[in-house]
């Protein structure tokens, strides 16, 4: 009978001792995640408002950003595009801060209602990168990434006076009314030309940014019979429009054009002379630098406030060194 009991106890021992074995082995106590792993394997959301998907320059500043994130390990983007309308930028934007994305990348649609989508942002705690287009309260912002317009418009135009002498009449091609690029590229424009007595604006309109706006607006100047020297447009689409028109008016000769961004488009008028001056802004640089400063401030890192990419003169001497930046 003592042998019997000693039996059972030994054989209830060698079990509690298998299954003490089995809670103790292979799992990690809680709270204790060793090296991390299961953070590093999590992947980074980020938003990506853009204005407008038609738009030329724009998509090569979507592609920056895209061949950026094709270098990017654990990192989804999602990209909206707002149709050139504020409010649904607004809604697209409340759709990511709903969705908890980790951070947003932003090229506003105006200045307006950029300022509130910013606010939004800030109040749900999550990072805001503006791209490209600067407004009054672009500072409250995680991080500005972009050009300074004004520059543009003042190098665009110190070439253009340069060519002609400092003496002429200039019409003023913008983009759509109250962008940032709109009011500074045109104010930049402006200061050049108050320094030469012989220069002044004899016509100014708006081409929405548009190649076949431009070319419309280009025919009402012309049937105006108004004199013109120079075209300076607030960007390369434009000016191609305003080039378009005056060759079928047989009056492209008597023209000096000049635009800005400096796109394949336009660089391939410039090398055929009848573009004579653009300045490039680096669209590919401007999309990968604000989805690098975003992804930065998702992870929590420190990020410059102000990231400018400058400005460069384009003409038909230095136009193979930018067809050479596209192609690559």
């Amino acid at each position: 009978m003592k042998a019997k009991r000693s039996l059972v106890l030994f054989l209830c021992l060698m079990c509690f001792a298998v299954i003490l074995s089995a809670c103790s082995g292979g799992s990690t106590p809680s709270g204790n995640t060793g090296t991390g792993s299961g953070d590093k394997g999590k992947k980074i959301v980020i938003g990506a408002a853009l204005p407008d998907f038609s738009d030329k320059w724009l998509s090569y500043l979507q592609d920056g950003m895209k061949q950026y994130q094709k270098t990017l390990q654990d990192v989804d983007v999602t990209y909206v595009d707002a149709q050139n309308d504020a409010n649904k930028q607004l809604a697209q934007v409340e759709t990511f801060i709903s969705q908890k994305v980790n951070a947003i990348v932003i090229v506003p649609v105006d200045t307006v209602s950029a300022v509130d989508i910013v606010a939004r942002a800030n109040k749900a705690n999550i990072p805001i990168v503006v791209v490209n287009r600067m407004f009054d309260g672009v500072d409250k912002a995680t991080s500005y990434v972009g050009s300074e317009s004004i520059k543009s418009g003042i190098i665009e135009m110190e070439e253009v006076a340069k060519l002609l002498k400092g003496k002429g009449n200039i019409a003023i091609m913008n983009g759509q009314m109250g962008h940032e690029a709109q009011i500074k590229r045109t104010e930049g424009n402006k200061q050049v030309i108050s320094k030469y007595p012989d220069m002044k604006v004899v016509l100014e309109g708006t081409g929405s940014w548009d190649r076949a706006k431009g070319m419309a607006l280009m025919e009402n100047w012309l049937n105006s019979g108004q004199k013109i020297d120079a075209v300076v447009s607030n960007n390369d689409e434009m000016a191609i429009g305003a080039i378009m028109a005056a060759e079928a008016a047989g009056k492209q000769k008597d023209i000096l054009f000049a635009g800005i961004d400096a796109t394949p488009d336009a660089l391939e008028f410039v090398k055929s002379g009848k573009l004579q001056v653009t300045v490039f802004q680096n669209a590919a640089g401007q999309g990968k630098g604000g989805l690098e400063t975003a992804v930065k401030a998702a992870r929590g890192e420190r990020v410059e406030k102000f990231v400018y990419i400058p400005f460069e003169l384009v003409t038909k001497d230095n136009v193979e060194e930018y067809v050479k930046k596209w192609s690559k």
